[in-house]
């Protein structure tokens, strides 16, 4: 009898220990699909927020002042003209936006990391020329524009402005937004008061190639538009701000796009709008909300490594000349395909990969 009781509690404990086992599984699995929904909803704003959140605040704006809730249009308004050169002074980001829980998500989705190679010291300014834009320049936003893969541990004492464009921030409510994460103009205003009148210690993030590479940008393509652009360089020169080469492996990997050739009629008008609105307009496309299978606006789940490398000392010069510009963009130039040969091969290109510099 004795033995038939212990058997049979024997059989109990085992099927609690089923039971609870079964439960943990579940519960692990629960969580695993909420967090992927929740990073799959963290990405979705900001793909919203980059596509139509200005265009939208404004009309939003504009019904508003046509209803019996005129006042707040009207009080926001004021106060848009008085805060108006905000964004030029270095703007006002906000650390508790830059810390969102949200941003975790978001990095997490890809997932984004930021290396660091060397120190920066926070007694200089820097320039860092961020490659390759990719469509919307996820990395760059994360790794500069929120804390999601802790720059400012990597990087202590360093402030990060990741600069982009000037219109962006005559938008309502998006210019808020986008100062929250420390974004700037990239302009000549803006830059020469970061630098100039804000201390040492400060870090302005451009996408050099800007819209003309954007145009560029496929899968399994490692290509940067530099050779022409030296303005960053000139700007380097008159601040005396070092120059740091970053490139982001994985930022072309995301998105799937249209690609004109030199001459046809979409890239015309592609240019068109680059040369008068700033910005060109691509083709692409994503996974779709529910399906990875599917089209959409979502970017891929592809990783992107963004690799910060060694800072190239740059002279204060007044007035650089011609030559000193040019002989400093070679540097550069070279310093960011050492960054490429050098890292490549660690995050899945093949040791014949070579970047190609236009």
């Amino acid at each position: 009898m004795k033995t038939i009781i212990a058997a049979y509690s024997g059989v109990l404990r085992g099927t609690g220990s089923n039971i609870l086992s079964a439960l943990q599984d579940l519960f692990w699995l629960l969580k695993s699909k909420v967090e992927k929904q929740l990073q799959i909803i963290s990405v979705l704003q900001w793909v919203l927020t980059f596509l139509i959140m200005g265009i939208a605040c404004t009309l939003i704006l504009m019904y508003i002042l046509c209803t019996d809730c005129w006042a707040i249009a009207a009080l926001y308004l004021a106060w848009l003209v008085f805060d108006w050169n905000t964004p030029k002074k270095g703007g006002r980001r906000s650390q508790w936006v830059r810390n969102w829980a949200i941003w975790r998500y978001f990095r997490d989705y890809f997932p984004i990391r930021l290396v660091k190679t060397h120190n920066l010291l926070t007694t200089r300014n820097y320039i860092f020329g961020y490659h390759p834009h990719g469509i919307m320049g996820l990395g760059a936003f994360c790794n500069f524009s929120t804390e999601a893969t802790g720059v400012s541990q990597k990087f202590p004492g360093i402030r990060p402005y990741l600069a982009t464009l000037a219109g962006n921030f005559r938008m309502p409510i998006l210019r808020d937004y986008l100062m929250s994460g420390g974004i700037c103009p990239v302009n000549r205003d803006s830059i020469d008061y970061i630098l100039s009148k804000n201390g040492s210690g400060n870090a302005i993030i451009i996408v050099v190639g800007g819209a003309a590479e954007s145009l560029n940008c496929t899968p399994g393509k490692n290509s940067v538009t530099l050779r022409n652009r030296k303005g960053f360089v000139k700007l380097a020169l008159r601040h005396g701000a070092d120059l740091v080469p970053v490139y982001s492996f994985g930022e072309n990997e995301v998105y799937q796009q249209v690609i004109f050739e030199e001459g046809s009629w979409g890239r015309w008008v592609q240019k068109k709008f680059q040369k008068h609105i700033g910005f060109a307009p691509c083709i692409f496309h994503g996974r779709g909300l529910f399906s990875s299978n599917t089209w959409g606006l979502l970017p891929y789940s592809k990783p992107i490594t963004t690799v910060v490398g060694e800072p190239i000392t740059i002279p204060k010069i007044d007035n650089p000349s011609q030559k000193e510009v040019d002989f400093y963009h070679s540097i550069y130039v070279d310093a960011l395909i050492k960054l490429f040969d050098k890292y490549k091969s660690k995050f899945g290109l093949p040791e014949t990969e070579v970047l190609e510099v236009n």
